[in-house]
């Protein structure tokens, strides 16, 4: 006897569609990033300008300065670490797991520096203290940026993606702003206020700066993209030893284009210390300029990844590399000659606007190298990894400015531009790839 196939009844319920929600992931990946980043630059304002003093005195203040800034960039030694551990939990598990736990992680190690007692009061117990705190700081940023990243990526509508998921870093100019407002009026107190207790007001506001983060990224569903990759037949368990048998060069990529965050630490944290320390210009000047650079970047860097989506990712991240490259020495020079008009038009120019073009598209061109099955842990580990030269690079500059003058920091810089710019050049453009061909080889 025959039996018909079995059919699904006519009116059995269908799998509901993913929910794309780009302008809410792209609003909580802004915020997010303001927040958290509100908590790193904090760290890096009072490195150069404080911690040399609380934390590492010395007879010459050009060597406690140096030794502060080397603490900025032991952030960067935890990020790679934490690339691994943040991405691999971030592809297997969900990108807003991951998003919630960096929130969480950056707000409790900076509430903590902000407790932390003084050289004067414990001795070396106080530096030991705050490079821990620093080392978690760095854990947490590990996934930060490449969990927002990913999310805002992969809920945004084909065509636009480097515009939606350019808000991440829009988010991070947002942070450095507000840490920068934060110490403006806390620069300018009496010498004997800000060392005693002024300086630990901005790490305590981190616990506004959770809670708000935390009621953001609740709600936000996780993306389509993802959720597909979990209904796949065979999941993977281990990501990130699939990506590196799939796609190790990518990352190896990534990790020399992004060799051009070492002009953005340079700028906000090493040049702020060696104009203020060394040339005594006022601190509320050199801040100002910090500030004004990221307010105009808030709106360079949408508009840029707006001229990627049209032209494609290369052109513009080459742009805004060597623009750096070539700008970075005019405006050390125009430091070095305390000529204010010229810091600010220089510093305006080289951060605010042609760095932007950077920010505004390497979240896009460095996720859509990647499959989504191991797009998180790809691009924490590359950028992490890439980045850490960044993270040293005040110190670095403060080592090169005491041996060879400002030039030899100029030199660094572009530099490093250079190989960030070579390396860009090897990327696959794919601003006009369907999201579930990225990453995939193609023959």
């Amino acid at each position: 006897m025959l039996t018909q196939p079995a059919t699904a009844p006519a009116d059995s319920p269908k799998e509901p569609e993913p929910i794309r929600t780009p302008r809410k992931a792209a609003i909580a990946a802004w915020i997010g990033s303001a927040l958290e980043y509100y908590d790193f630059f904090v760290y890096g304002t009072a490195a150069a300008l404080i911690f040399g003093k609380l934390f590492f005195p010395s007879k010459d203040p050009m060597v406690g300065t140096i030794a502060a800034l080397a603490t900025f960039g032991v952030g960067y030694v935890a990020r790679p670490i934490g690339s691994f551990f943040l991405g691999h939990l971030g592809d297997k598990y969900g990108r807003k797991k991951v998003l919630i736990l960096t929130l969480i992680l950056m707000g409790i190690s900076t509430f903590l520096v902000g407790c932390l007692p003084t050289y004067q009061q414990v001795g070396i117990a106080a530096p030991i203290l705050l490079v821990a705190c620093r080392l978690l700081q760095g854990l947490s940023a590990a996934g930060e940026q490449a969990g927002a990243n990913s999310m805002s990526l992969e809920h945004a509508p084909a065509h636009r993606r480097a515009f939606f998921t350019s808000w991440t870093l829009s988010g991070t100019q947002g942070g450095l702003i507000l840490a920068t407002l934060v110490f403006l009026p806390i620069g300018s107190m009496p010498e004997a206020q800000l060392l005693s207790w002024g300086w630990r007001v901005p790490f305590f506001f981190s616990v506004v700066v959770v809670g708000v983060g935390l009621w953001i990224r609740r709600s936000l569903e996780e993306t389509p993209a993802f959720k597909a990759a979990q209904k796949a037949p065979k999941k993977i368990k281990l990501p990130v030893a699939v990506l590196f048998r799939e796609n190790p060069l990518d990352v190896v990529k990534i990790i020399f284009a992004c060799f051009y965050s070492v002009i953005s630490t340079v700028f906000a944290v090493y040049t702020l210390s060696y104009g203020v320390n060394q040339m005594h210009i006022a601190k509320a000047t050199m801040l100002t300029v910090v500030v004004l650079a990221n307010v105009i970047a808030l709106g360079a860097i949408p508009l840029w990844a707006m001229i990627a989506d049209r032209v494609g990712r290369k052109p513009i991240f080459l742009t805004g590399t060597l623009g750096c490259a070539v700008l970075i020495w005019p405006f050390l020079w125009s430091i070095q000659s305390v000529n204010i008009p010229l810091i600010f038009v220089l510093g305006l120019l080289l951060s605010g606007v042609v760095y932007s073009a950077n920010n505004g598209i390497w979240p896009a061109m460095f996720n859509e190298q990647f499959d989504t099955r191991y797009r998180l842990s790809g691009t924490a580990i590359g950028t992490q990894i890439g980045f850490a030269l960044g993270g040293f690079a005040p110190a670095i500059a403060g080592g090169l400015m005491k041996s060879g003058g400002w030039t030899a920091v100029a030199l660094f810089t572009s530099a490093t531009a250079i190989i960030s710019a070579i390396a860009a050049m090897t990327f696959r453009e794919t601003y006009n790839v369907p999201m579930e061909e990225l990453g995939k080889k193609r023959g």
